[in-house]
């Protein structure tokens, strides 16, 4: 009797420690609630602000041991600037050139947490087949039940600043600015 008790208690207390260790979750990039944008100083007119309509990517979130990675593609043909005119000439030769380089990915290297959120997301940007480390500074993440399709989700919103002239698309630089900041509202859904 004494040994199945002690199974018994060595059996609840396994269960009570796997229960609390959770593991890494995945998550799918909503491709409807995720937008990265950009801006920039247009000869000292105005700050120009364009986006991204088209993205897709995966989020590895664990919330216990505080870690995390984010992939994220965008199709750089998809960048709407709000005018058909300029969309061709933001995606010629000189600029993006998304008939060559279609896509701009970002893969993170480290999550730096505060608490139970990530801060900090580094990473390298590889944008007109160059690749340059890059922090993206979460301001604001939530973890939550999405409250519309009952599935758990994810939202952030970061921001970096990154040089044109570090992509090969430096042209009009500095009267352009050189300096590009980098906004995304990302959203994801567990998988």
């Amino acid at each position: 009797m004494k040994i199945i008790q002690h199974l018994s208690l060595a059996i609840a207390l396994a269960a009570t420690a796997s229960s609390s260790f959770a593991a890494p979750e995945t998550y799918g990039i909503d491709n409807n609630h995720t937008f990265p944008s950009f801006s920039y100083n247009h000869l000292g007119f105005s700050v120009q602000m364009s986006r991204f309509n088209k993205t897709t990517g995966k989020i590895v979130f664990d919330k216990v041991a505080k870690t995390g990675e984010v992939d994220i593609t965008i199709d750089t043909t998809s960048v709407d600037t709000g005018s058909s005119l300029f969309n061709e000439h933001i995606q010629a030769e000189d600029f993006l050139n998304t008939a060559k380089f279609p896509t701009a990915i970002f893969k993170s290297s480290k999550v730096t947490f505060n608490g139970d959120k990530p801060e900090k997301i580094e990473g390298n940007l590889t944008l007109k087949g160059i690749t340059k480390p890059v922090t993206l500074t979460v301001t604001g993440f939530h973890a939550m039940q999405h409250p519309m399709n009952k599935k758990e989700a994810i939202g952030a919103n970061a921001t970096a600043l990154v040089k044109r002239t570090d992509f090969n698309m430096g042209k009009y630089a500095p009267n352009v600015s050189d300096e590009v900041r980098i906004d995304i509202a990302i959203e994801a859904i567990k998988q």
